[in-house]
């Protein structure tokens, strides 16, 4: 017997093809080849990201004290914005990869949104070697002639001699540099970048040291275990450029796995019988 199918069922049939194929062409119009993993997973990269990452630095400290100290001061006054912005960005990348050769570099978000720079326990980057192939030494030329004694003469003289000071003969993560980008703020993207080398660190028993050079970001990393060691300043400017160092201690692996398992006093309900 032959099935009769009406103009009515047709009608709706096509219709019903129709809106399933619009609703496929939304979907794929916003699929996006970035990966999603990297909205809220921390990966280590290497050196084919350097410039991307370094822009990325740029950004989250166009406005910050320590960056501007290198770049004012004597003919770099006499530098366009544009110049200075291309310097700053210049000096990003170039730490970049030179933590790319010779320590670690994490981030985190779909476009390098939160960088961190870290030197694990034993590394340094002071060698000739990774100077050279990670274009640090350029900084010497590119630099202004004021730049250049802020540079090698203050900043990391100093940053050496407290970092002895204040840690010693200790091994330890050192943070040198963790920026998020001003759109990509407020995301907890600085958070999963520290307490991802901090597990590290605390399965290693291993220490962490920072310089912050925001008195307001002091209460932010005591969150995360830091607590407040010393102030330290660059005063070849008219206005001395101040450092806050900060160290936080390894929390027992053991320890932390009873806290986190076990429930508190006022957490245990009491039961009457």
């Amino acid at each position: 017997m032959a099935h009769v199918i009406s103009k009515t069922a047709v009608d709706t049939i096509t219709t019903t093809v129709a809106s399933t194929a619009a609703a496929t062409a939304i979907v794929d119009r916003r699929r996006s080849l970035v990966p999603q993993s990297w909205e809220k997973s921390v990966r280590k990269i290497g050196l084919t990201e350097c410039e991307q990452a370094g822009v990325s630095l740029a950004h989250a400290f166009a406005a910050d004290a320590l960056s501007m100290y290198l770049l004012d001061g004597d003919e770099t006054d006499r530098y366009s914005d544009e110049t200075k912005w291309k310097l700053h960005v210049h000096i990003m990348t170039y730490l970049v990869s030179a933590h790319c050769y010779s320590g670690l570099v994490t981030t985190i978000g779909p476009d390098y949104d939160c960088v961190a720079l870290w030197m694990p326990p034993g590394m340094h980057m002071d060698d000739w070697w990774t100077i050279f192939r990670s274009g640090m030494w350029r900084l010497y030329y590119q630099l202004g002639s004021e730049g250049r004694k802020r540079y090698y003469e203050d900043v990391l003289p100093l940053l050496h001699e407290t970092m002895d000071e204040v840690m010693g003969d200790r091994e330890y993560y050192y943070l040198a540099y963790i920026g998020t980008k001003p759109s990509a703020r407020g995301k907890g993207y600085a958070k999963k970048l520290i307490m991802d080398m901090a597990a590290k660190a605390d399965t290693e028993n291993r220490a962490m040291y920072l310089e912050s050079s925001s008195s307001e970001n002091i209460s932010y990393y005591e969150r995360f275990g830091f607590k407040y060691r010393k102030e330290i300043s660059f005063k070849r400017g008219p206005v001395p450029v101040p450092l806050y160092i900060m160290v936080r201690e390894p929390v027992a692996v053991a320890a932390k796995v009873v806290e986190e398992v076990l429930p508190t006093l006022d957490q245990i309900e009491t039961v009457k019988v």
